[in-house]
């Protein structure tokens, strides 16, 4: 049996005391708060879909803050990002292969033009579908992007 997200994510902040990584330790416990936040917002235990989202939501976050501080100039800053970047994606599934994305955006743009639905509100629809397939596994700004393109075309 494999451990849940929760499990792994406690087990990790475990390991980076051990090893007195504090760069490490404060991005795992930064989740972890937002993690339990969210618990206790919902007053639920969150299943390990509802902590991949909140994963998400951080590594996006971080991907805007990296381009952001890149603009700006401060490399260092940018740099720190990308390693609280690098933990987090380390607790998302498997990334899709490029391959993988364009048969699922095929798949939705078929699903969604079989209902009958074109033009910019088979947008909402296909992005809907792809959400769900490619939970945590795809960059979904960059998916957004390619479905639009296709559309346009």
């Amino acid at each position: 049996m494999s451990l849940s997200l929760s499990q792994q994510l406690s087990d990790a902040i475990k390991a980076a005391m051990r090893a007195k990584d504090t760069a490490r330790l404060g991005t795992l416990r930064f989740l972890q708060a937002a993690v339990k936040q969210k618990e206790v917002d919902e007053r639920r235990e969150l299943t390990d879909a509802d902590i991949t989202a909140i994963i998400e939501k951080q590594v996006k976050q971080r991907r805007e803050s990296i381009a952001a501080f890149e603009k700006a100039g401060r490399t260092e800053t940018a740099a720190q990002e990308q390693a609280e970047l690098d933990v987090l994606q380390e607790f998302l599934p498997k990334q899709a292969t490029p391959e993988e994305i364009n048969a699922a955006i095929d798949n939705a743009m078929d699903a969604v033009a079989a209902q009958g639905v074109t033009g910019a509100p088979a947008m909402g629809k296909v992005m809907a579908i792809l959400k769900t397939e490619l939970a945590g596994r795809a960059d979904m700004s960059a998916v957004s992007g390619q479905v639009k393109q296709r559309l346009m075309s």
